[in-house]
């Protein structure tokens, strides 16, 4: 608990002056499908673990829309009120889920449940760290969609019938992006509606089974994961698809607040996950407008218009 409230902590000194995060004065109406909220929530941050006995037990950052009051993070706030679609965010090679909190929780503070596992054999501080693990990591994603089936009608968990179980996207950066990938096969749950890959590519078996729009987000200088890969991965998928290009810049510095091309991905993922989660068609509208900033970031897109 102490470090979660550190971590709420800085992310709070993070976000504190950003519009797009910052909390209301009174709670907003609770979501509905065909109009994502428009109104920032509060956003409050919890831990559990998945199968804390089994051979891969998986800690768990939830991020989630909460109450209104300061600060802008606030571990186990109330939730608000409503039933808000999830994002499964899944990180890359040696990183950790509060690492990313940044851009997840303003994907909270948006309207959204966050919830990112923390892989036994690649995070930040596995002590039998192998990237090959990142093959197993798909079937944890599913592994935390199945638990967060069951957690929403858990009597008495404070996030029992406030899930949309059914309107789940995924999204990773790296190697959490190729998990991301993969957790599109064939035969998978219709309760996966979207993709986001950050910085990644896919794995084999990827882009099969329920339709399920993907966006792709790549440096168009990457040196870890060259962006070739990720086009790789967009030429291949046969849904509906947008590929947003920062060209000069790495591995993930746009993900950073404040540098450039951040608010362009930002607005971006949060356009498409309105659209993919909330059935806003305004925000599919918005999508080509909102991802393209000259000189900054460039837009290929097969999404409908």
């Amino acid at each position: 608990m102490k470090m979660l409230r550190l971590v709420a902590a800085l992310v709070t000194a993070l976000l504190a002056g950003c519009g797009s995060a910052t909390a209301t004065t009174g709670d907003p109406a609770p979501p509905t499908v065909g109009e994502a909220p428009q109104q920032a929530y509060a956003v409050g941050v919890r831990q559990f673990v998945v199968d804390p006995g089994g051979p891969r037990p998986l800690p768990v950052t939830v991020w989630y829309p909460a109450t209104a009051g300061p600060p802008v993070v606030r571990p186990d706030a109330a939730v608000a009120a409503g039933r808000f679609p999830v994002v499964i965010y899944s990180h890359g090679l040696h990183s950790l889920p509060e690492l990313h909190a940044p851009l997840t929780t303003r994907w909270a503070a948006a309207g959204f449940v966050v919830a990112a596992p923390t892989f036994p054999r690649t995070n930040l501080r596995a002590r039998n760290f192998t990237r090959d693990d990142v093959r197993n990591q798909p079937a944890d994603g599913w592994r935390l969609i199945r638990h967060l089936v069951r957690l929403d009608t858990r009597r008495g968990d404070p996030l029992a019938g406030h899930l949309a179980v059914d309107r789940i996207a995924a999204a990773g950066h790296s190697a959490g992006g190729f998990t991301t990938a993969g957790m599109f096969t064939s035969g998978h749950s219709a309760r996966l509606r979207a993709g986001i890959v950050l910085a990644g590519g896919g794995l084999a078996g990827s882009f099969a089974g329920p339709v399920a729009p993907l966006l792709f987000v790549h440096g168009g200088a990457d040196p870890i994961v060259p962006e070739s890969v990720g086009r790789a991965a967009y030429a291949r998928a046969p849904w509906p698809a947008a590929f947003l290009s920062l060209p000069g810049q790495g591995h993930g510095e746009y993900l950073i607040p404040g540098r450039p091309g951040f608010p362009q991905v930002l607005a971006t993922i949060l356009d498409f996950l309105r659209w993919t989660l909330y059935d806003d068609r305004a925000a599919l509208h918005r999508l080509p407008r909102d991802a393209q900033l000259p000189g900054v970031t460039t837009l290929t897109s097969r999404l409908p218009r």
